[in-house]
């Protein structure tokens, strides 16, 4: 099995540029089914890079095809509206690659996604699966992919993968490839101050697939999130084989490190460092690797 992609995944391409027609017709070249693509002034053509029909609007798509992916590439000025186009078609999984969206945007796409009851409590659960923005997408090895991430750089297996970052991803792919060992679904989440979906989003499903037996998850420094992943991890899946790496060990409090969301605050309460990460997660008893090549090694180790 995998998660959120799969065999029967059906993709809806928002922004057939040159950059998504591009990534859609490496994802068709894969086996991935892409049914159409969507362009608010190409309703009626055909897509001829890949023999598909174009819609004008997501809604008008999912009314003609069986859609239940949408993969965003459009530029970062109209991600916020492709993204309430789809969420509106009733589309359960949105995979939004777009960079540069501004904050503001995704807060609004966010409280539309997940709105908060009187009591301030929110649920997830029922709604639709925003993965990203500035994410490189996800794969199931040898059944879909909806993004960028190298297909030749893995292979199916039963690790489960998640991480914020794009190029430590493929390297950790990489690195379980070349020691034999595949991935049962990837998970690119993004690294921008606002997400779709975290760790805590992704992780319970790896821990409710029969065929995914073991997890890593590549974090970075800011905020607190990692901690609070241990803890879940060391309380739900104790027994399950996990190991992590936190990008910027190196990195000085108050300066952005690659993504919006990666940095330490100056004056902060603590805990957000690399350093502070991997000792509360090693406290948890979760391995922490300090490179990927080293995390890769340790799951590896953890498989038996």
């Amino acid at each position: 099995m995998s998660i959120l992609i799969d065999s029967n995944t059906r993709v809806l391409v928002q922004g057939i540029g040159n950059q998504g027609t591009f990534h859609a017709k490496r994802n068709a070249d894969y086996g991935t089914t892409i049914v159409a693509g969507v362009h608010p002034k190409r309703g009626g053509e055909i897509w001829e890079e890949l023999d598909r029909p174009i819609y004008s609007s997501a809604s008008e798509a999912v009314e003609h095809e069986d859609v239940n992916t949408s993969m965003i590439l459009v530029p970062a000025p109209f991600a916020k509206d492709a993204i309430m186009e789809a969420f509106d078609a009733g589309i359960e999984l949105i995979v939004c690659l777009t960079e540069g969206i501004p904050v503001h945007d995704m807060a609004l796409v966010y409280n539309t996604f997940y709105p908060r009851a009187a009591d301030g409590s929110f649920t997830k659960k029922g709604r639709p699966v925003l993965i990203g923005p500035n994410c490189p997408g996800v794969i199931s090895p040898g059944k879909a992919n909806v993004g960028f991430i190298p297909e030749e750089s893995t292979r199916p297996g039963t690790v489960g993968l998640v991480s914020r970052s794009g190029t430590l991803t493929y390297q950790l792919m990489h690195e379980l490839n070349e020691a034999g060992v595949g991935i049962s679904t990837c998970v690119g989440i993004g690294g921008d101050p606002i997400i779709g979906s975290d760790f805590l989003d992704i992780i319970p499903r790896f821990a409710d697939d029969p065929d995914t037996e073991a997890i890593v998850f590549v974090g970075e420094i800011g905020g607190t999130e990692e901690q609070r992943v241990g803890r879940w991890i060391h309380e739900h899946i104790p027994d399950t084989p996990v190991a992590a790496y936190v990008a910027g060990f190196t990195a000085p409090p108050g300066k952005q490190m690659g993504h919006a969301g990666a940095i330490v605050k100056e004056g902060g309460d603590g805990g957000e460092t690399a350093a502070d990460k991997k000792e509360a997660l090693t406290e948890l008893g979760i391995a922490v690797g300090m490179n990927p090549s080293e995390t890769a090694q340790l799951i590896i180790q953890r498989l038996g």
